[in-house]
């Protein structure tokens, strides 16, 4: 197990499924539900709304992009600039980066 600091606390990050902590015992209040019961439960619940069947017919489904790790030379004062403006520097570069590509698609440009 290792854990990564975030301004809000820590992540804990596993290495196996066989280090994560035992789920905490069922409540009185859920133990021992059938499906049945379960169903009643969700059925009666006035904020589980019902999900009609073709809910999900016509979407397209869409992966996300990905990345891809570089290396990149730049200028001493861009990277200044970017990471002036403090953590996820990394992620504004990307995203003005992303911004030109989109504009140079839009102008017909390679």
């Amino acid at each position: 197990m290792t854990a990564k600091p975030t301004k809000t606390g820590s992540d804990v990050r596993f290495d196996g499924l066989v280090d994560l902590p035992a789920a905490p015992p069922l409540s009185s209040a859920t133990k021992g539900l059938d499906d049945a019961e379960v169903e009643r439960r969700a059925a009666s619940d006035p904020d589980a709304g019902a999900i009609p069947a073709d809910f999900w017919d016509g979407v397209d489904v869409v992966e996300p992009e990905g990345t891809v790790q570089i290396t990149l030379r730049l200028p001493k004062r861009v990277v200044g600039h970017f990471k002036a403006t403090g953590k996820g520097y990394q992620s504004r570069i990307s995203a003005v980066l992303s911004s030109y590509v989109d504009a140079a698609r839009k102008r017909g440009s390679r």
